[in-house]
C-alpha cells in the first residue's frame, strides 16, 4: 500500500494538524508520501521530510498553487491518485475545501473526520455532533480520508526523507488567489494551544471578556468562546470552539459561563483536562468536566487570576 498525505502549510512551516494526520496515515500502514504544493514552499517540504514515518516528499512549486485553491490542488492530486491506495488530508478548512472534489472525481465515497484507524479499510468517525462513534469500512479502491487531528498524537521527528520535485498541472483558470487577511494575536492560536480559556453567553458582554483575557495571560493560554458568545457579538468568529467552529484538544480547557450545548461539547470534549465554572449546578458542561466550580464567574475568575 502507498499513502498520499496532502499537507497544509504557509509555504514555510507545516500547519497544526499535519503531523497528527501523518500519525493516522502510519496507522493505516504502507509507505507514506507527503505532497507539498504551493508557491516558494521549499521550506515547508523540508519540514515535512523531517517528520517521523514519512518515506518521501513531493514538492510542487508554482504560482497557481498559492492559497491552495480547490480547483488546482484537486487537479494535481488527481494526476497522481492512481499510484496510491489512500489519499489523506487534515479535516480543516484546507482539507474540506478540495478533498470532496477529489472524491467526486474518483467516484468514491469520502470518509470524513476520522478519529481512529482500526484497519487499512476500517475507520472510526464521530457523527451526531460527536454523540455517536460510527465504525465504517470502505471497499473503494482508493480511500479518500480526512483526519480529525484531535484524535491522534502528533508525529515526532525522524530521519530526513528524500524530497522530489513534481511537475505542476496547468492552471485551470477557474479561480485566482488574491490574498489572505490573518487575525494577529500575542496569544497562541486556538487549534495549537496547550491551554484554552473559553467564555460563553454567561460573560454578558464583550467588555467582560477582559476578565478571561487576564486569566489567559497568566496561563499563557488562548482565548476561545462558545457560539452563543460569538453570535452575541462578544468576540470575533475566529474565537469559536465547537462543531461549527474549531475542534480543539488542549492539555487544559477552562470553560467559563458556558452551559455546554452539544455543538460546543463536540469541539472540546477530547481535551485532556476540562475545568468548568458556572453558577448553574445543572449545566450540561459539568457532565464532561474533570473539575468544576459552582460559583459566579465574576467572583471566581478574578480570584483565580489573583491566586495565579
Amino acid at each position: 500500500m502507498a499513502i498520499l498525505v496532502i499537507a497544509e502549510h504557509d509555504n514555510k512551516q507545516l500547519k497544526p494538524g499535519v503531523t497528527n494526520t501523518i500519525t493516522a496515515a502510519v496507522a493505516m500502514g504502507g509507505d507514506i508520501t507527503v505532497l507539498i504544493a504551493g508557491h516558494q514552499c521549499a521550506d515547508a517540504a523540508k519540514a515535512a521530510a523531517a517528520v517521523a514515518g514519512v518515506a518521501k516528499v513531493l514538492l510542487c512549486d508554482a504560482d497557481h498553487y498559492a492559497g491552495a485553491g480547490a480547483e488546482n490542488l484537486a487537479a494535481l492530486v488527481l494526476g497522481i491518485a492512481d499510484k496510491y491506495s489512500h489519499i489523506v488530508a487534515p479535516a480543516t478548512s484546507f482539507g474540506k475545501n478540495f478533498m470532496p472534489r477529489v472524491a467526486a472525481a474518483l467516484d468514491v465515497q469520502q470518509i470524513s473526520e476520522i478519529s481512529a484507524v482500526e484497519a487499512p479499510d476500517t475507520f472510526v468517525r464521530p457523527i451526531y455532533a460527536g454523540n455517536v462513534l460510527a465504525t465504517v469500512q470502505s471497499k473503494d479502491k482508493i480511500k479518500v480520508v480526512t483526519v480529525r487531528a484531535t484524535g491522534f498524537d502528533p508525529a515526532g521527528e525522524g530521519a530526513a526523507a528524500p524530497v522530489e520535485n513534481l511537475a505542476p498541472v496547468a492552471d485551470a483558470g477557474l479561480s485566482t488567489f488574491k490574498g489572505r487577511e490573518l487575525s494577529k494575536s500575542d496569544r497562541p492560536e486556538l487549534t495549537a494551544a496547550r491551554i484554552i480559556v473559553s467564555g460563553g453567553r454567561g460573560m454578558g458582554s464583550a467588555e467582560n471578556f477582559k476578565i478571561l483575557e487576564a486569566l489567559a495571560d497568566k496561563l499563557g493560554a488562548a482565548v476561545g468562546a462558545s457560539r452563543a458568545a460569538v453570535d452575541s457579538g462578544f468576540v470575533p468568529n475566529d474565537y469559536q470552539v465547537g462543531q461549527t467552529g474549531k475542534i480543539v484538544a488542549p492539555d487544559l480547557y477552562i470553560a467559563v459561563g458556558i452551559s455546554g450545548a452539544i455543538q460546543h461539547l463536540a469541539g472540546m470534549k477530547d481535551s485532556k483536562v476540562i475545568v468548568a465554572i458556572n453558577k448553574d449546578p445543572e449545566a450540561p458542561i459539568f457532565s464532561v468536566a474533570d473539575y468544576w466550580l459552582v460559583e459566579d464567574l465574576f467572583k471566581a475568575v478574578p480570584e483565580l487570576t489573583a491566586a495565579l
